[in-house]
């Protein structure tokens, strides 16, 4: 195990009764709110008039601004920073998914540098100062609520990048299960293989020959997240299961499970990036349902054992040779992808393969700014042609 610092400042309020709290605690850190949401399905489930409901009880001074996209994108970032400025907010409150909260990170960080956010983006450093940000929840899948990174996309080059640092924690995170109840079923299994990803990535990437703990945590969540979604679709007002598929998402990339592994790397972030950098339509954890297959087959000869092990240990594969063990991981894992909704090809995404190479080249200079070296244009559009057709 390799030596680590874990720091999470955040602090999560879970359940039922959740934001019962929420105006108080927005005092607590400012009294000038910008209220962030995204496309006004909070409007139509109720959640919005809950959060104005606490919002209103206090003195807090409201600015709204919804409109935010499912691939968060500078320009929308630009117009919110103009709001902040000329109403003097003191608060971000981000209420949505990991899209919203993401932009929120970015308004926040741009706002207090006075910088345009792409510059600050592009310049790669740590955010180092920000507004606060309390978030409410209302999709389980990127753990935004509870890390302190954020991607977005500039549309001018159809980038698709990264910011992050330790301003960017929210301050509190309030997390009502039943907030999740009218997630449609493709958003939910989005979320899960989204959630997954953020375990399966380190898991095959870490650095370290002895990482039993990490390996087992990640292991144990990716187990109780297939188990939870089957239970979500099934029934999707299963208060337990949606509160158990949340806290588990959460979990998945808040640093805990990482810490100890050494140097992890994501590449089939990477080349997701790339394709929904190019094709906006394309959900987050839609892409990643088409590119993890596709990678864990290119890795085959470099990742066969730990594949091996994946399967015998999450997805029930038992055959005795590593070879074959590793290959059928690969196949029972695309294949669960696909039961529970989810795309596995590029042709699933309405995706062709002439434009294999329009997202390699966006995929390659998320890996320049990544640092993933072994990562060119052509490696990642090879990896892409696995995955060209189901």
């Amino acid at each position: 195990m390799h030596d680590f610092v874990f720091h999470n400042p955040t602090k999560i309020v879970f359940g039922r009764e959740a934001i019962n709290t929420l105006g108080k605690t927005c005092t607590g850190i400012g009294r000038r709110v910008l209220l962030l949401y995204g496309g006004g399905s909070i409007r139509e489930n109720g959640i919005y008039q809950a959060v104005m409901d606490q919002l209103t009880d206090t003195e807090l001074q409201v600015t709204e601004l919804g409109g935010v996209q499912p691939n968060p994108i500078a320009s929308h970032v630009r117009m919110a920073v103009e709001l902040v400025k000329s109403n003097n907010i003191d608060l971000i409150l981000a209420v949505g998914g990991g899209s919203v909260i993401d932009e929120a990170k970015a308004i926040a960080a741009s706002s207090r540098a006075d910088k345009d956010i792409w510059d600050l983006v592009t310049a790669g450093r740590p955010i180092q100062d920000a507004l606060p940000i309390v978030t409410v929840l209302t999709l389980a899948a990127t753990a935004s609520e509870m890390n302190s990174g954020a991607v977005i996309t500039d549309e001018d080059s159809m980038l698709k990048l990264s910011i992050g640092g330790p301003a960017l924690f929210p301050r509190v995170s309030f997390l009502n299960p039943t907030f999740t109840f009218t997630v449609p079923p493709d958003q939910s299994a989005y979320g899960a293989v989204d959630a997954i990803s953020h375990l399966l990535e380190p898991y095959f990437t870490h650095g370290t020959p002895e990482a039993p703990l990490s390996l087992a945590m990640s292991e144990a969540v990716i187990r109780t997240i297939r188990q939870t979604i089957g239970a979500v679709l099934k029934d999707p007002q299963d208060y337990d299961a949606r509160a158990t598929m949340m806290w588990s998402a959460t979990v998945a990339f808040n640093g805990l499970i990482r810490s100890g592994y050494g140097g992890t790397g994501f590449p089939n972030h990477m080349i997701e990036h790339g394709i929904s950098g190019a094709f906006p339509h394309v959900a987050h954890g839609a892409g990643l349902a088409v590119v993890i297959p596709a990678w864990l087959r290119h890795m085959l000869d470099e990742k066969k054992p730990l594949i091996a092990r994946f399967g015998r240990e999450i997805l029930g594969v038992s055959d005795g040779d590593d070879k074959t063990a590793a290959i059928r991981t690969i196949e029972a894992l695309k294949h669960w992808f696909a039961a529970i909704g989810a795309p596995v090809s590029l042709s699933g995404l309405s995706i062709n393969g002439s434009e294999i190479a329009v997202i390699a080249e966006k995929a390659a200079g998320v890996a320049r700014y990544w640092g993933l070296k072994n990562y060119d244009a052509g490696r990642i559009a090879a990896i892409l042609k696995l995955a060209e057709s189901a």
